[in-house]
């Protein structure tokens, strides 16, 4: 009898779908209409004792064609403060569908950014006010944008062992825990999630690896982590901590925002995954 490969060839077509790999996310973060990189827990309301460990000659759209022309998806542009939204619709203007954004997202502005060509917008503080999840803002967010267009901010501090969501340029804890049980209930509201691991954020001290764990095994939908990689080896601890089912972004490490970490290299490394 002859035997049917059709099965077997599907089978093969199936496993390569479901392979998983670490994808490199730029950032373009924006503080006082520079392009900027910055210590996340130094931001204050008033905008005062910030550290700064990078202020670029370069405008928004020479970083955004930059990703462009490397065919980068999937980054972020995000804006720190009032102020920085000419600078914004600049990069998103220069790679239009190619850069989420976020900073100050509310249903009243959300439309706007996409028109001017984000991919998604990225929203935490709106959501989140005095330190409580106000799911009718949430909800109200989603029947304005959709849920594919919405990516959910869900940067946190550590606090007694656990991990709570963080607002206001990061200097409030809100009560919402992050665990297994809100990851699922929040992956029902959006396409996505960025999660900044605060505590090292613009530090380059290595990544929060208990995080990067804990994520992995919770998420089912496209998430970014950021927070602490300064060096292709804390790449690889990443990619084997999260066993591929995380995305990584990089800001102050890069050579190109300052740092000591080859660009070219985070990019030909990810690629190779």
């Amino acid at each position: 009898m002859q035997k049917c490969k059709k099965p077997f060839i599907k089978l093969n077509l199936d496993i390569e779908r479901l392979v998983i790999h670490v994808k490199f996310r730029p950032c373009i973060d924006i503080h006082q209409g520079k392009v900027k990189q910055i210590v996340g827990d130094t931001l204050t309301l008033t905008n005062q004792h910030v550290v700064e460990n990078f202020v670029s000659e370069h405008d928004s759209p020479y970083y955004a064609t930059m990703f462009k022309e490397d065919k980068l998806t999937g980054g972020h542009v995000i804006m720190l403060g009032d102020g920085n939204q000419e600078t914004a619709i600049k990069a998103l203007q220069a790679y239009p569908g190619g850069l989420q954004i976020g900073g100050g997202i509310t249903t009243s502005n959300a439309k706007s950014y996409l028109e001017a060509g984000a991919s998604h917008v990225i929203v935490t503080s709106y959501i989140f006010q005095d330190g409580e999840l106000h799911l009718s803002r949430l909800k109200e967010l989603v029947q304005e944008v959709g849920k594919d267009q919405l990516v959910i901010d869900l940067s946190c501090k550590e606090k007694d062992g656990k991990w709570y969501v963080v607002t206001d340029k990061w200097t409030k804890f809100t009560n919402f825990e992050i665990n297994q049980s809100t990851i699922k209930e929040m992956e029902s509201y959006c396409d996505e999630f960025l999660i900044h691991a605060v505590d090292v954020e613009g530090k380059r001290t290595g990544i929060q690896e208990t995080l990067v764990k804990q994520l992995s095994q919770w998420v089912t939908i496209p998430t970014t982590y950021a927070g602490g990689v300064r060096s292709i080896e804390d790449l690889e601890t990443f990619n084997h901590l999260s066993n591929g089912k995380l995305d990584i972004t990089i800001g102050s490490a890069l050579d190109i925002f300052g740092g000591s970490l080859p660009y070219d290299e985070v990019v030909a490394y990810c690629e190779k995954l």
